[in-house]
């Protein structure tokens, strides 16, 4: 049967989302364990993957804007090739056993996530928007097969130049990139009418003060937030607990399942029963994530507590993605999407600095139990505002 143009897109962004998730697992892996053998103080080892935080951050807009002149295809590409040269850079930091240029490759990588960040959004160009939640889990959906691959690729790639570890990683990771590139030239432009290509629609402070907008930016950007504060922690909590890197790879492919899995589903959830009601579970299952993890430090804490990570972080970032999409016209989306995507990675990168000071500085449990107040702020912010449209909805039918 042949498929739609929409739904052939739908399947090539799910294709490049594994790969480009496969790099970002090999690189969340393996970064805080490098910074811990190349920095000068403990407290530093996530500093790289603060720095690939900040790098998106003044990204995610320019590429937004970019893709709205140009395309999708040329924006993918570009980042597809950041990924590329990042990895290298990163390889050949550690080979010379230099902590700067090992922060520089992983700023260059920071322009992949920017840009690879936007797949997701790329689904809901050529579907019907009754579909959106479905076809942004069907792209997140890619991300189960990087979570099958990433860890054995990034453990068995960790010794392939050895006696210097983990060099092998990061050129895995520009191997997956260079993939990606293949893929993205198999893409079917969705070209933006007069108006979308344009600079027109509402000015953007009439369209951050909508309520469906904050809401968004509170579940995606706090669901996101919390992970990448908790999984950066956790191959160096574990290494320091004894556990081989084996052992914390392992769990990190049970936190990448969780993250995507559910993406099988949670579309489909989201369409049915509401983007917020499924954010507010979504924050709920956090909680108990985080409750697991200050319980012990045993594998069975880690196992459990990164997989209920991944499952709410889940909830919450298809939850948010979709009323992205929902808080803009075409005409603004390249405005709408930059800032939204840059907000989401000023958390990240706020909690990809913190994430190592915290565990240095007051363990575990500390990590995990201060995003609590975040959680329960989203959860507050989202039932607010799904009371709000139930409310509302009477009155405008």
């Amino acid at each position: 049967m042949r498929l739609h143009r929409g739904e052939r897109n739908v399947l090539l962004l799910a294709a490049c989302q594994a790969l480009f998730w496969g790099a970002l697992m090999i690189g969340i892996t393996m970064s805080g364990l490098v910074g811990q053998i190349l920095a000068e103080h403990k407290a530093l080892a996530t500093v790289p993957a603060g720095i690939l935080a900040l790098t998106t951050i003044f990204v995610a807009r320019p590429a937004s804007l970019l893709m709205q002149r140009f395309g999708r295809r040329v924006g993918f590409f570009l980042g597809a090739l950041a990924g590329l040269v990042g990895g290298m850079v990163c390889a050949a930091g550690i080979f010379a056993g230099d902590f700067l240029v090992f922060c520089l490759g992983n700023a260059i990588l920071g322009a992949y996530q920017a840009i690879g960040q936007y797949y997701r959004l790329a689904a809901t160009d050529s579907v019907a928007p009754e579909r959106s939640g479905r076809a942004v889990s069907t792209v997140m959906a890619g991300g189960v097969v990087a979570a099958l691959v990433a860890p054995g690729l990034s453990v068995w790639s960790k010794d392939l130049f050895a006696p210097v570890l983990f060099a092998g990683s990061f050129l895995a990771v520009s191997a997956l990139s260079l993939m990606a590139t293949g893929l993205i030239a198999a893409l079917t432009e969705q070209r933006p009418g007069r108006a979308q290509a344009g600079t027109g629609g509402r000015p953007f402070g009439e369209i951050a003060r909508q309520p469906i907008f904050i809401v968004a930016i509170a579940n995606a950007g706090i669901a996101h937030g919390v992970m990448i504060l908790v999984m950066l922690a956790t191959p160096i909590a574990m290494v320091g607990c004894g556990f081989p890197v084996a052992d914390a790879a392992g769990v990190i492919q049970w936190h990448v399942l969780g993250m995507f899995l559910p993406s099988f589903f949670s579309g489909r959830l989201v369409d049915r029963f509401g983007a917020a009601n499924v954010g507010i579970a979504g924050s709920a299952i956090l909680g108990v994530s985080a409750a697991v993890a200050a319980a012990g430090l045993e594998y069975l804490n880690f196992s459990v507590s990164l997989a209920l990570l991944g499952i709410g972080w889940n909830f919450m970032y298809v939850a948010g993605s979709t009323m992205i999409t929902a808080a803009h016209r075409p005409e603004e989306r390249g405005r709408v999407q930059g800032a939204a995507e840059m907000s989401i990675a000023g958390i990240a990168a706020l909690a990809s600095f913190a994430s190592a000071g915290l565990l240095n500085g007051l363990g575990w449990s500390a990590v995990n139990i201060g995003a609590a107040p975040m959680l329960v702020a989203a959860a507050a912010l989202t039932y607010w505002f799904a009371k709000r449209a139930a409310r509302e909805a009477p009155a405008q039918a």
